[in-house]
């Protein structure tokens, strides 16, 4: 968690120093669900990322220096600087910023390992603004007919971009995969301890059941959308830093 916080705060100062090009999205503030879904995992199980992708690839155990390089499209980078930050692939991670775009994909990736007979496990994160979108819930419902291994996890963070979940998602987010059979945990925990729990239960049943699981967090990024200025109101911001996940930890 402290190397991706870290990671996170070199990268807002490089773009101050005008040293990157493109943008960026950082998870300061989201850490922990980062290490908490990635941690036990299997060497053949497959993970699909989005725009914020920096601490998932991390917390997978990605380089730093490759991830960095990628983002400073150098040849040195994991796609050979072409990627930038938004698109990357390292082992089998891979990543790409088209909303809701990754969950087909990674499905049926997983699928393919159920065909093949294997015991991989497909992960894909999305957040609260991806609840948009149309394909998210056809893969869904096809993930729930054809009993596919896949865990989707939802980082609500309660903003998508500007718009406030309140603003963009009507009803119940647990509900929705729900509505398809799937089953699902929702934790409102930034404590890294208790969401390692859930996860590892989460994966164990994908692993065991041979069918999709849906994992929803409350979390909180701390910094910008992307590299702009941020609209929220400061004193929002500065209420969640009382419950940073590292000062938790700590």
């Amino acid at each position: 968690m402290k190397v991706i916080r870290s990671f996170e705060e070199m990268i807002l100062e490089l773009f101050e120093k005008n040293e990157l090009s493109g943008t960026t999205h950082t998870c300061i503030g989201q850490e922990a669900v980062a290490v908490a879904a990635m941690s036990d995992l299997q060497e053949g199980d497959i993970v699909f990322s989005n725009h914020r992708c920096h601490g998932h690839y991390l917390a997978y155990g990605g380089t730093v220096e490759g991830l960095l390089a990628e983002i400073m499209t150098r040849e040195g980078g994991l796609c050979g600087g072409r990627g930038g930050s938004q698109h990357i692939h390292y082992k089998r991670f891979f990543s790409n910023g088209i909303q809701g775009g990754i969950v087909p994909n990674a499905t049926g990736m997983a699928w393919a390992e159920k065909i093949k007979g294997t015991d991989n496990i497909g992960i894909v994160f999305i957040g609260d603004g991806t609840l948009g979108q149309g394909i998210v819930y056809e893969t869904m419902n096809m993930a729930a007919l054809l009993e596919i291994p896949i865990l989707y996890v939802v980082e609500n963070n309660q903003y998508a971009m500007t718009t406030k979940v309140c603003d963009g998602v009507s009803g119940d987010i647990v509900k929705r995969p729900q509505a398809f059979g799937i089953t699902t945990y929702y934790s409102a925990s930034k404590d890294v301890e208790e969401l390692r729990h859930l996860f590892f239960n989460a994966k164990k049943e994908v692993r065991s059941e041979k069918k999709p699981i849906c994992v929803v967090v409350d979390t909180y990024r701390l910094a910008a959308h992307s590299k702009g200025e941020d609209t929220r109101d400061p004193n929002e911001i500065q209420m969640k830093r009382l419950q940073d996940p590292l000062m938790l930890l700590e």
